[in-house]
């Protein structure tokens, strides 16, 4: 980590240009400390201003595309905007990726882009493109600057930082500077004007309560559905209750990071083998939902088809009509509706719990019987990496395979999960990965798949990766999500454009990057290793596990026949 150390008798440095003042001004009184800095020519007064004050911690990152993820891994831990700074031109259009994951997964993200003036646009400079509003279709808002100091300006700045935090995701703030660029100064030029960041609460009124409490009071079948989540966000007084009525069946997913012995975590595992008459029975009468994206390709099918009568989300910016029937959005955090609602609720006659208790346990058993006795496969090695996990760590997860495999097995309730499911992409799994291990203190640990990893390998690129940082990958020889989805056919049209077979692997990558490497491709080498990666903290740690390609689909698919 680039940390600034004040010296005695330090003497402050700052640009000379007056508008990169007023931003590093602004983003000091607004608490945005944390400033990754993709390098460059045009945000020069940029990164002399932050990088000279040592009230800012700052880090370079040279790929854009890993930058704003590594900023976005920062924000998603510690909760608060990481401003991401570049020069102009093509730059900043790989900034996009994550800028769309923060929009999806309200995620507070500042993107501060340096722009030619006006004049320069569009007369051939090189360089050189339309900066402004470039994000618009997924920005919460867009400060286009223009030169200069002004008060306008200053307001620009305040509202897309205060627009961050208060709709947690992305804003833009499009800053022009002319040439010269590098001419410091000791004194500021500028006065700044922040305003006061206005937290608006909403409350709860009598009236919903009791005209909603009415609903619930006489419904038998309520289905509460949890999709991405903090750790410790709802309060166990209301977990308990919701565990307790015989009404109520919990449904989590691993990103939801919501633990009770009687909540459903595997909703795959209970629905997939599900008759009509079976859903028939499932359909609740009300859904509730709060988190953030469902992975569940079947549960949303399964609502979509067997509508609940009343879908309320609970959430204090968004709601999506997922399911395509919601009936109420609860514009609250899900701690306070809770709280306030409870009082209002009478317990119903019902067995739907104790239904959903019963195939529960069955499919319990049926799975651990069938992990038993399957071969070596992606199956197998996620359910011994997942159990290997130490307890209170960090878990990231890629997309694709690996957070569908992740949501079948159990993880222990003290590891904390995250993964990018705003967009569902790969593109910057690795690097969100290493920049929630650098801002917070467990250890750390990515699982995430080849394509993946191979997509984001400058992610590696990166002075500041911990040294008790681990990486499980797991190399199938391709996306072998495609090989069970419908419609697979072995073909070399197959495996070259949709399955993107390939023979590579993560060791020269690892050798460059100075990471430790070690390989597995039985069940014996594979539990030697994961307990030597966890040994070692001396240097960061590639486990690269070799899956066999075509056998893999065929494991998975008897899994379900055999629920």
């Amino acid at each position: 980590m680039y940390l600034c150390i004040i010296e005695p008798f330090f003497t402050m440095i700052y640009p000379k240009i007056p508008l990169a003042q007023s931003i590093i001004e602004i983003c000091l009184a607004k608490g945005v400390t944390n400033i990754v800095i993709s390098p460059g020519s045009r945000n020069a007064p940029l990164i002399i201003g932050f990088v000279n004050n040592p009230k800012f911690t700052c880090y370079s990152i040279a790929d854009e595309r890993s930058a704003a993820f590594f900023a976005l891994g920062i924000a998603q831990q510690i909760k608060k905007p990481v401003a991401v700074i570049c020069t102009s031109g093509s730059a900043l259009l790989n900034y996009y990726p994550a800028f769309a994951e923060a929009f999806y997964s309200q995620i507070p993200l500042v993107v501060i882009s340096a722009d030619r003036p006006l004049d320069k646009i569009d007369i051939g400079d090189g360089q050189t493109i339309r900066q402004e509003k470039v994000f618009e279709n997924h920005s919460l808002y867009n400060a286009n600057l223009v030169e200069g100091a002004s008060s306008e300006n200053d307001s620009k700045i305040n509202e897309a930082i205060d627009t961050s935090i208060s709709k947690k995701g992305p804003v833009h703030i499009n800053a022009p500077f002319e040439e010269p660029l590098y001419e410091t100064v000791s004194e500021l030029s500028v006065t700044v004007n922040t305003t006061a960041y206005a937290n608006d609460n909403h409350v709860v009124s009598i009236e919903n309560c009791f005209e909603f409490a009415s609903i619930w009071n006489t419904s038998k079948k309520k289905l509460i559905l949890v999709g991405v989540n903090e750790p410790d966000a709802i309060a166990t007084s209301i977990v308990d209750f919701l565990a307790n009525d015989a009404s109520v069946v919990v449904m989590t997913e691993t990103t939801s990071n919501l633990h009770h012995p009687s909540f459903i975590n595997n909703i795959d595992t209970i629905i997939t083998p599900f008759s009509s008459d079976d859903f028939e029975v499932f359909q609740p009468e009300i859904l509730i939902t709060f988190g953030g994206m469902v992975v569940s390709k079947r549960i949303k099918a399964a609502l979509r088809k067997y509508k609940p009568k009343h879908h309320w989300h609970i959430d204090s910016l968004r709601a999506y009509n997922t399911f395509g029937c919601l009936t109420k959005h609860f514009e609250i955090d899900p701690n306070t509706f809770f709280k306030a609602f409870i009082s209002f609720l009478k317990p119903i006659e019902s067995n739907y719990s104790e239904t959903f208790d019963a195939i529960n346990s069955l499919r319990k058993e049926k799975h651990k019987a069938y992990l038993s006795k399957i071969p070596f496969s992606d199956f197998k090695v996620f359910e011994k990496v997942i159990r290997s996990l130490p307890i209170n760590s960090h878990l990231q997860i890629s997309n694709s395979s690996a957070i569908r495999y992740a949501q079948l097995i159990d993880i222990h309730p003290s590891i904390e999960v995250y993964c990018n499911r705003g967009t569902s992409g790969i593109d910057g799994s690795t690097s969100t990965a290493i920049g929630a291990a650098v801002a917070n203190e467990k250890q750390t640990v990515l699982i995430t798949g080849d394509i993946s990893f191979l997509y984001d390998s400058n992610a590696l690129w990166n002075n500041y990766i911990p040294k008790n940082f681990k990486i499980v990958l797991i190399n199938n020889g391709g996306g072998g999500i495609f090989r069970i989805l419908p419609g697979h056919d072995e073909t070399p049209v197959f495996n070259t454009f949709f399955e993107t077979s390939h023979c590579l692997t993560a060791e020269h990558l690892a050798k460059m990057y100075g990471f430790e490497y070690a390989i597995a491709s039985d069940e014996t080498r594979l539990n030697t290793e994961l307990e030597q990666m966890y040994a070692q903290n001396n240097k960061p740690y590639i486990l690269e596990v070799f899956t066999p390609t075509r056998e893999n689909d065929s494991v998975l698919l008897q899994y379900f026949k055999e629920l």
